[in-house]
């Protein structure tokens, strides 16, 4: 079995966010004031966390957040972050600078209800949605062909360093169906990735490890929060598995969703 540690964090708030105007890809509006201080606040709480490889949707909003947080890391803080395009937000074609209840509008006089409806020249979901899929199989495949890479190595202590930095923050093996995480046999993780995004493309994918995948979610989720989006720098944590010899698709591993534990007394540690 291969394993490795998939950690989602969607950017930082916007003066739009707070305002409620659709910023999408064409409106690329940088961090408020409270944005950069939760960026901070992921990265302390994120700081003993050793990640192995970095990708960041590649809009103002994001790189401004995945800097907050490698700043503030002990060990990563001179990571290089791959910024890539299909990270970025759902296109939302001419709603783009318009207030969500200008969306919504839009939406009803097409007789159709957000986020199903397509502004005219926006990506529909299932556009979004391959975007999401098309990214996390070029990872998948990346960690795999790393690992095989680097077989002989990436046993033992390394890997056991990875999962302990984790274990630290996140409830591993904890309030989950599977017992994958707490069996001492399983091997230890051969990367941990740190990907930050936006919400309604975070939502795509996640839907996707959901529906088509078959994620499997701790106890104490329900699909309907599951399926909701990402306050601004929740925090999503991943667990992939890949069977020995298995060429489909790999086993998803939810240890928890939009964790805000970070952004409680923002004001006094940033």
């Amino acid at each position: 079995m291969t394993r490795f540690a998939l950690t989602v964090v969607r950017h930082g708030e916007t003066r739009f966010n707070k305002e409620k105007i659709i910023q999408g890809q064409g409106v690329d509006e940088p961090l408020s004031e409270t944005g950069f201080k939760q960026a901070a606040a992921a990265g302390i709480f994120l700081n003993n966390v050793k990640f192995t490889h970095v990708f960041s949707s590649d809009l103002t909003r994001t790189r401004q957040t995945v800097h907050g947080i490698l700043e503030k890391s002990k060990v990563c803080k001179d990571m290089t972050v791959k910024y890539d395009s299909r990270l970025r937000e759902r296109k939302y074609g001419v709603a783009e600078g318009r207030a969500l209840s200008e969306l919504r509008a839009m939406a009803k006089a097409a007789g159709e209800e957000c986020p199903v409806f397509t502004p005219p020249g926006g990506e529909t979901l299932d556009q979004v949605k391959m975007r999401g899929k098309d990214f996390f199989d070029i990872l998948c495949q990346l960690i795999l062909q790393e690992a095989g890479e680097n077989e002989q190595f990436s046993r033992g202590a390394p890997s056991n360093c990875l999962e302990t930095s984790l274990a630290e923050i996140f409830p591993l093996g904890k309030n989950c169906p599977s017992e994958s995480n707490s069996d001492s046999s399983a091997p230890g993780l051969v990367a941990s990735v740190l990907v930050v995004s936006h919400g309604a493309y975070m939502k795509s994918l996640f839907n996707y490890f959901l529906t088509d995948l078959k994620c499997s979610l701790p106890t104490s989720l329900n699909k309907s929060e599951f399926m909701s989006v990402s306050p601004n720098t929740g925090i999503s944590l991943f667990i992939i598995n890949f069977e020995k010899g298995q060429e489909g698709k790999p086993t998803v591993q939810c240890v928890c969703m939009y964790l805000q534990d970070h952004l409680s007394g923002m004001t006094e540690t940033c």
